[in-house]
């Protein structure tokens, strides 16, 4: 079952339901008092706090995205259902039309929302496919003004892109390395970038694009194909344009995105619970 907008305005109607689920979030097992060691913490009306009995205050939204900003805590948790549920992603320009914010807040709440879905270390294993692409500058242009980026993916499993300086040997082999287990399977193109990947302890499999060959039995790089796919579609139709500055931070948003595509539950295991457990 899918965690729809009916289920978010019922489990957060307003800023004291959202200050809860933070306050659980960060402390699940209870918070004992540093003052008189009890754990009998209740909110604070109209403050983003909660009080011991004893009159010690904490506030939950310290050190997190929250932190700090005059945005009400409803605003941001929707900036977060909108940002994780969308597909495409969603526009500064749409979080600005849909909270009623200033683009200026919209811009940095949505910032602060990707700075939440930095890719993981743990390495990529199995089948793997690997391949490069070029993200921005202009259409028909061939890679004049545009940033490369190097991608890997588990066949039915997890994915890691990274923007990078250019597609050479020596840049795209240490990427692979960093990515990917030893001992994998690892599928990429043809491109002469890849001839020594099994120096890296990979198996190698090959499929030539050059000449129209896309599909040997299992031999392919579909999924991290379809991934660039869909990624340059919603740069161009939801952003327009993204800067190389801030690619990275897409890249991340979209790769989190893809990995828990598979998150259809009901809370806790939602897409959107599990960006808004790491604010």
């Amino acid at each position: 079952m899918r965690y729809t907008i009916k289920d978010f305005k019922k489990d957060f109607p307003d800023d004291k339901a959202c200050l809860t689920h933070i306050f659980k979030n960060r402390y699940p097992k209870g918070l004992e008092c540093p003052k008189c060691h009890k754990e009998d913490f209740y909110p604070v009306e109209h403050r983003r706090a909660y009080a011991c009995s004893c009159g010690h205050h904490i506030y939950p939204t310290e050190g997190t995205i929250f932190h700090k900003s005059p945005t009400s805590l409803v605003s941001w948790f929707h900036a977060i259902f909108l940002i994780s549920q969308s597909k495409n992603g969603v526009s500064a320009k749409e979080i600005e039309r849909q909270l009623g914010v200033t683009y200026k807040c919209a811009w940095r709440i949505a910032k602060q929302i990707r700075s939440l879905m930095k890719q993981g270390n743990d390495p990529l294993s199995g089948t793997v496919e690997a391949d490069e692409t070029y993200i921005g500058g202009k259409a028909g242009y061939g890679r004049e003004n545009k940033t490369a980026v190097f991608g890997a993916v588990e066949r039915q499993g997890r994915i890691k892109v990274k923007a990078v300086k250019d597609v050479k040997t020596d840049t795209l082999l240490p990427e692979m390395k960093g990515m990917i287990k030893e001992g994998s399977t690892v599928i990429t193109d043809g491109m002469l970038s890849y001839q020594k990947v099994p120096q890296l302890g990979f198996e190698h499999k090959t499929i030539n694009h050059s000449k129209g060959v896309y599909v040997i039995g299992n031999i392919h790089t579909n999924s991290i194909d379809a991934f660039w796919g869909h990624f340059k579609r919603s740069v161009a139709g939801t952003y327009c344009s993204v800067s190389p500055k801030h690619l990275q931070k897409y890249l991340d948003e979209f790769a989190f995105r893809y990995d828990h595509r598979d998150d259809l539950t009901p809370l806790p295991v939602t897409m959107f619970s599990r960006v808004g457990m790491r604010a």
